[in-house]
Order: structure tokens, then sequence, then C-alpha cells
């Protein structure tokens, strides 16, 4: 039986909260941190983008509200007061376990990327020399490059964007540009009066740089077109080089040894800089490079803004590719 004269229970004990009059104005700490571990008010002003008298404002506030002088003016010097250095103290530490627990909590950020797949010689011969522009406007995106000649699965490869060479007949995607073939060499071939290059018959006295091809495939597969567009049959040359990558046949053609066929616009830079040239006029070789977006990528943007890009860069190569053979 309760008595009459007994107490309720007592409520449970409430913490109380910090009030905002018990502390200095918390948007000016910031400012304060930097100022006293700088002590120099044009440093920190530098450090927070401020102009130097916005940060000496921002300080009398804090010692206004404080009561106190935070800072000792010296004669083109700043110092801490005791309270300065109290409040400096404090301040630091509770930054620093504000950023700790901020990065212990903050959710990870999904990686931005994009993957590539193309053949090695356009990577090698157009988009890695270009790449620098992509990557300078998309800092934050990691780009990821599979150079092969074999046809990946998009999906299941997780591959954002392809490249590919096709028949333009068959092409399948947005066009980029159209194939144009031409043989190319070292512009020390041309000088060697002994072994000229006046005519396409000439090319019979000197080496042929090839990929390797399949069984059953011509080596001159890739000369083709410029032979027809000549009315040539095909010219067997002195002998051969072969090489598994098409960039290592523009590499060997480049040092001099040999006449490459040249695709072009993935060689309007060495033509271009001269250390390529071209002895006879080009033809078109029926191909040409299709960009494709997998579906995977329909939510991607960066995805999407390098295929932007690579549409972009081939307009430029077009227009840069005219005096590239002149």
């Amino acid at each position: 039986m309760h008595s009459r004269n007994a107490k309720p229970p007592a409520a449970a004990t409430v913490a109380r909260g910090i009030r905002r009059a018990e502390l200095p104005p918390l948007n000016l700490l910031y400012t304060f941190e930097a100022a006293a571990r700088t002590l120099s008010f044009t440093l920190a002003a530098a450090e927070l983008y401020l102009t130097q008298s916005a940060v000496s404002r921002q300080i009398q506030q804090i010692e206004a509200a404080l009561g106190t002088a935070l800072f000792e003016r010296r004669h083109r010097a700043l110092g801490l007061t005791e309270a300065g250095r109290v409040m400096h103290r404090a301040v630091s530490d509770c930054l620093e376990r504000l950023r700790d627990a901020t990065a212990s909590v903050r959710a990870p950020q999904a990686t931005r990327q994009v993957a590539i797949t193309t053949t090695p010689g356009f990577a090698s011969l157009w988009l890695i020399p270009r790449l620098a522009r992509f990557t300078a406007s998309h800092p934050l995106v990691d780009v990821r490059i599979s150079a092969t000649l074999e046809v990946l699965d998009l999906q299941r490869s997780g591959i954002d964007v392809s490249v590919r060479l096709s028949t333009i007949s068959q092409g399948v995607g947005s066009a980029l540009f159209e194939e144009r073939v031409l043989p190319v060499c070292a512009p020390q071939l041309l000088k060697n009066r002994a072994l000229p290059l006046k005519k396409p018959a000439d090319l019979a006295r000197h080496t042929l740089l090839a990929i390797d091809k399949p069984q059953g495939q011509s080596l001159t597969i890739d000369w083709e077109p410029w032979f027809k567009m000549m009315g040539l049959a095909q010219v067997r040359m002195k002998n051969t080089l072969r090489f598994s990558q098409y960039s290592d046949v523009v590499a060997a053609a480049v040092a001099g040894q040999g006449v490459a066929i040249g695709r072009l616009p993935l060689l309007d830079a060495l033509l271009r800089d001269g250390r390529l040239v071209a002895p006879f006029a080009g033809a078109a070789s029926r191909f040409g490079y299709f960009v494709n977006l997998a579906p995977r990528a329909a939510g991607n943007a960066d995805a999407q803004d390098f295929v932007r890009w690579l549409m972009a860069e081939a307009e430029l190569a077009k227009r840069e590719g005219g005096n590239a053979v002149a």
C-alpha cells in the first residue's frame, strides 16, 4: 500500500545538450585552426581561398565571442596567447576526431570506369596517343583498354565500348571513319638511288613488311585494294619480314627495314611528322572502324562521354588527315 505522501518515481534523467551560447561560432573554427597552425593570416587565407582581411575579420569575431584575445599581433609576426594555445589544442583535436569519424562512416564511392575493347593497331597507333585528352577532362575515371584481335562478348567481358574494324557493308554501330590504304616507308628508302621507288613495279626490289596471316591467306591481302586501284596484278617483293602485330610492322617501316601497307587514319601522325612517307597514292580499303556501346553501359555516363569524345576526335582526325599525305 502506497503512502499518501510518497513521491512519484523520478523521471529518467535526460542528458542536457550543449547550448549554442557555450561555444564559439562553429563556422569560424576552421579559419581559426588554419591561422593558429600557420601563425599567418595571409597563409591561412591562401589555404582557405579567402582574402587576408576576411580571415582577420573572422578571427576578430571569435575573439569577440570569447571575450579574450587568441593571437598576439606583433610587428610582422603573429603568435598565440595562452588562451589561443588552449583553443588551438582543443579545436585541432576535435577536427581530427571529426575527420576520422567521417572517414570511418562515409559510404565508399563506386569506382568510375570505362572499359574499351579494340584491335592492338587501333589502340597503339590511334587511341593511346590521343587518350590524354579524355583523361584530362575526366580525371576521376579509370580507363581500361583490352587490345585484342579477339571479338569479345561485351556483356560477359564487362566491356562498355568496342571499336572494331569491319567491312563498310557489314559494319554495326556508329561509323568512326573509313580506312584508306597505301604503301609507306621510311624517308631514307626514297633517297636510295640504287633501289628507287618511282613506280609501283619498283616494289619488287624491296622488302615486304606484313602481318603473319592465317594459313591460306596471302601476305599481301591488305594490299589488294591498292593493287586493284593501280590496275596491278599482285607484286612479288624481294623478301618478307612477318610480324604478329600491325604496330610492329609500322615500327619496322619507320626503322627503314622495308615497305608496309599503311592504314589511314592510323598512320596520319607518322606521315604528317615525316617519320613515314607515301611514295604512291592511296585507295579505299572498303573497311571502316565502328563504335558500339554495350547495353550494360546504358547507365554509365562516362562511357557515353567516351563515345562522344571518340566521335569528336575522329572528326578532328579527318580534318587533320587531309594534310598527312599531301
